[in-house]
C-alpha cells in the first residue's frame, strides 16, 4: 500500500494588524477624499488621495520587511484602492468639473456622470487583471497605468488647476477627456516602468541606481516648492510614457539576422 501524500501546507490565512492598519488609513483618506468632494474642498479631497497613495506604498514592503504577507492583506488592499483610486477620484472629478455638464444639456449632464462611472469601473477592472496576472508578468513593468497613477494624474489636474484659478465649470470638457483616457489607459496593453523589479535576484530586487535616487530627491525638493505644479508634471509624465513607450517599439528599426 502507498503512503499517503504529505498534506501540502495551507497558504498564510492570518490577519496581521500593522499592514492592514496602514491599508485602513489609506482607505479613509480616499473615503474622505470622496466627502470633501461633496463639500466643495476640492484641494482637500486632492491632497487626501494623495496620501492614500503613501499608504499604499508602505503597506505592502511594511507586510514584507516584517513577515506580515497574508492572501487576506492582498484581497484588502485591492479592494481599499478601488475605493481610494477607483470611487474617489471619479466622484471628485465629477464634483469639481463632470456635474456641471448638465449646463450644456440633458444629454451631456448624463455623459458627465457616464465618464466617471467608466473611470471606477475601469479601475475595477485594472485591479482584478492585476491580482490574477501578478505571478505571471514580468515585474518590470505594469501591464496599463495603475490605478494609483491614474488617480495621481486626475488629482494633480484638478489641484493644479484650482492654483491657476481655474474653476471645473469652466474646464468641464477637458476634464471629461482626461476622465475617458484616465480610465482606458489603465485597461490599456500599453507597458508602464514598476521601479518594482530589475531582473536582478531577489536580494537587490529594491536597489536602485545612485542617478535614479538623485532624481527622487529632486522631485521632492521640488514637490516641497511648487506640489500641485510638479505632481501634476510627474503624474502627467508618467501616464504619456506608457503610449510613447509603445510608439518608440513600433518605429525603431529591427535588427535583421547577418
Amino acid at each position: 500500500m502507498e503512503p499517503n501524500p504529505a498534506p501540502q501546507s495551507p497558504r498564510n490565512k492570518h490577519i496581521y494588524l500593522l499592514p492592514n492598519l496602514l491599508t485602513t488609513c489609506g482607505m479613509f483618506a480616499g473615503f474622505y477624499a470622496i466627502l470633501a468632494a461633496a463639500s466643495g474642498r476640492f484641494e482637500a479631497a486632492a491632497v487626501a488621495i494623495f496620501i492614500a497613495a503613501v499608504f499604499d506604498g508602505i503597506d505592502g514592503r511594511v507586510a514584507r520587511l516584517t513577515g506580515t504577507s497574508s492572501e487576506f492583506g492582498v484581497q484588502y488592499d485591492s479592494l481599499a484602492d478601488l475605493v481610494s483610486f477607483g470611487m474617489a477620484p471619479s466622484l471628485v472629478m465629477y464634483h469639481w468639473a463632470l456635474s456641471s455638464m448638465k449646463l450644456d444639456g440633458t444629454l451631456l449632464g448624463k455623459v458627465g456622470w457616464a465618464a466617471a462611472f467608466l473611470y471606477a469601473a475601469c479601475a475595477a477592472l485594472r485591479l482584478a487583471r492585476f491580482n490574477t496576472q501578478v505571478g505571471s508578468v514580468d515585474k518590470r513593468w505594469f501591464i496599463g497605468l495603475n490605478s494609483p497613477s491614474s488617480a495621481g494624474m486626475m488629482m494633480s489636474f484638478v489641484w493644479a488647476m484650482n492654483e491657476f484659478g481655474w474653476q471645473g465649470t469652466e474646464l468641464r470638457y477637458l476634464a471629461l477627456a482626461l476622465t475617458v483616457v484616465c480610465g482606458l489607459l489603465m485597461v490599456s496593453r500599453f507597458r508602464y516602468a514598476s521601479f518594482k523589479g530589475s531582473g536582478q535576484p531577489k536580494e537587490r530586487e529594491d536597489r536602485i541606481p545612485f542617478g535614479m535616487a538623485l532624481v527622487v530627491v529632486a522631485v521632492l525638493v521640488a514637490l516641497f516648492i511648487d506640489p500641485p505644479r510638479v505632481l501634476l508634471l510627474v503624474a502627467g509624465s508618467y501616464a504619456i510614457s506608457g503610449p510613447l513607450y509603445w510608439l518608440w517599439l513600433k518605429l525603431k528599426p529591427k535588427s535583421t539576422a547577418a
